[in-house]
């Protein structure tokens, strides 16, 4: 600390985002892996509900949708784990930001094409009455989702990872 900031009480703004960012990462982090083990095991539950949910946005071809049903709350429960753990956070916060505009993509997809879908994102899915999708909404937490990737990216070191233990090593 400088004696000037000694003398007025105050840190430089460095010091204190240095101090702070640390905890903050390591808040949305968990935040992160938090909304991915939300998605993830309801699907995990009904992976019958999870392909109706992928079939539901009409956007891949059918021989791939079982396998995308199938797989993805298991890669959503893995990337939950590397957060959880803080390893390979800034290449987790990269996987993550991928699947939200793949999501994002989707939305946008079935909205653009008139489609009334649940997006099965944190379990069931498939289609649904007209008028009972909320796309706007949607779209406004996926972009709060995409903000905690993009920090995560930008300022991957956080308390408690696995990632600053195998720095120190």
């Amino acid at each position: 600390m400088s004696t000037e900031a000694v003398e007025t009480g105050t840190e430089a703004p460095t010091g204190r985002w240095a101090t702070v960012q640390p905890w903050l990462s390591l808040v949305v982090r968990v935040a992160m892996a938090v909304i991915l083990i939300a998605a993830a095991v309801p699907k995990m539950l009904d992976i019958p509900q999870s392909i109706i949910a992928v079939r539901a946005y009409r956007i891949l071809p059918e021989a791939v949708v079982p396998l995308v049903g199938t797989m993805l709350p298991f890669l959503e429960l893995l990337l939950a784990a590397f957060l959880l753990a803080g390893l390979f956070t800034r290449l987790s916060a990269i996987v993550w930001l991928v699947m939200m505009a793949a999501f994002m993509t989707g939305v946008i997809w079935a909205w653009a094409h008139g489609l009334s879908i649940d997006c099965g994102c944190f379990g069931g899915g498939g289609d649904v009455a007209e008028g009972t999708t909320n796309y706007p909404l949607h779209m406004l937490e996926r972009t709060g989702f995409v903000v905690l990737g993009t920090y995560l990216l930008i300022w991957p070191r956080s308390k408690f990872s696995a990632d600053a233990w195998m720095r120190a090593a």
